[in-house]
C-alpha cells in the first residue's frame, strides 16, 4: 500500500458501508463525499449470498480506477466463520491490486490479526473492529498488531454482547469508548473510528452522536447511508473560526518565544498549543 493510501485512511472522517453483493452501488458510494468506503462481505450479505458476493467484488474491483481503490476497505467475515478463509484468499488478491485496507470484525486476538496480515501482505492496512468484551480485553495487543492503522468501535454489537439496553446518548458506553481512544493513543495510531447511527434519516441523532465522538477523541465515524456522510464530515472538519484561532495561537506562541502567554484574555500553555497544532493538521488533511 502506498503512503498516500495510508494517509487517506488515517485522515478519513467518514467510512461508508456498501454491500459487497451490490456492485452497482460501489461508484455511488465513492461519489457520495465519503472519505473512505467499506465494501461489506459480513453483516450486509446473507450466508447463501457470500460466495456470489466475493465473485461480484472481484469483478467490480478490477474495473475501478486506481485512485478509488486507495479509498476502499473490505470488511471480511470473522475468524471462526466458514467464510473466513475464502475471504482471506480474495483479499490477498485485491490488496495486490491496490485495495487500501481490511476491516477485521469481531477482533479478539493478536493471532487472528497476524493471520490476516500474513494473507494480505504488507501493503494492506488493518482496521480491527472492537465489538465484544473479549475484544476490549485484548485491545492493547490488537492496537499494536501488525499493519494496524486505526481501531474501530462496533457499538451495536458491543451492546448485544453485554446485553445492554443503551439510551439515545449511549452513556452506558462512555467508558468503553474512552478505552478505545486510550488504546489508540498508547499505540500511536490515528484517532479511532466510532460506530454507526442506525437511524438513516435521523439527522439530529447523527449530529449528537458525531459531536460526542469528536469530543471523546474519535477522528471518524462509520456511516450506513449516504445521507449521513455530509453531517459526519462537517463535524470532523475544523470550522474557519477554529482554524483562525489555531493560527493565532501558533503565531503568538512563536512571538512569545515558546513560553506561556495570554490570548483573548486566556492563558495559553503547551497543552493548548498542541490542540492548536492538531486543529491545523486536521484542516490540512481535509483541504
Amino acid at each position: 500500500m502506498s503512503c498516500s493510501s495510508h494517509a487517506a485512511l488515517a485522515g478519513a472522517r467518514s467510512f461508508l458501508f456498501v454491500p459487497a453483493n451490490r456492485p452497482e452501488r460501489y461508484a455511488k458510494a465513492l461519489a457520495s463525499g465519503a472519505d473512505a468506503v467499506i465494501i461489506d462481505l459480513e453483516d450486509a450479505v446473507s450466508p447463501a449470498d457470500k460466495p456470489g458476493a466475493r465473485a461480484q467484488l472481484a469483478a467490480a474491483f478490477a474495473q475501478l480506477p486506481w485512485p478509488d481503490r486507495a479509498r476502499l476497505v473490505v470488511r471480511m467475515n470473522a475468524l471462526g466463520t466458514p467464510f473466513h478463509d475464502e475471504d482471506l484468499a480474495l483479499l490477498g488478491q485485491l490488496t495486490a491490486q491496490g485495495l487500501a485496507g481490511v476491516m477485521v470484525p469481531k477482533a479478539e486476538s493478536l493471532a487472528g490479526l497476524q493471520q490476516v496480515a500474513q494473507a494480505i501482505g504488507p501493503a494492506g492496512a488493518l482496521l480491527p473492529l472492537i465489538e465484544s468484551v473479549a475484544g476490549l480485553d485484548a485491545i492493547d495487543a490488537l492496537a499494536k498488531g501488525p499493519q494496524v492503522l486505526r481501531l474501530a468501535f462496533g457499538n451495536l454489537d458491543f451492546q448485544a454482547d453485554l446485553g445492554l439496553a443503551c439510551g439515545p446518548d449511549e452513556a452506558e458506553l462512555v467508558p468503553v469508548r474512552l478505552a478505545v481512544v486510550l488504546a489508540a493513543r498508547r499505540a500511536s495510531l490515528a484517532p479511532p473510528v466510532d460506530g454507526v447511527t442506525p437511524g438513516t434519516q435521523d439527522m439530529a441523532q447523527l449530529q449528537m452522536d458525531t459531536a460526542r465522538a469528536r469530543r471523546g477523541g474519535f477522528g471518524a465515524k462509520l456511516c450506513i447511508h449516504p445521507a449521513q456522510v455530509a453531517g459526519v464530515n462537517a463535524e470532523f472538519t475544523p470550522t474557519p473560526t477554529a482554524l483562525d484561532w489555531a493560527q493565532r495561537v501558533l503565531a503568538a506562541f512563536e512571538a512569545a518565544g515558546g513560553g506561556v502567554f495570554i490570548l483573548d484574555g486566556r492563558m495559553v500553555d503547551a497543552p493548548v498549543v498542541r490542540l492548536a497544532q492538531r486543529t491545523l493538521a486536521q484542516g490540512h488533511r481535509v483541504a
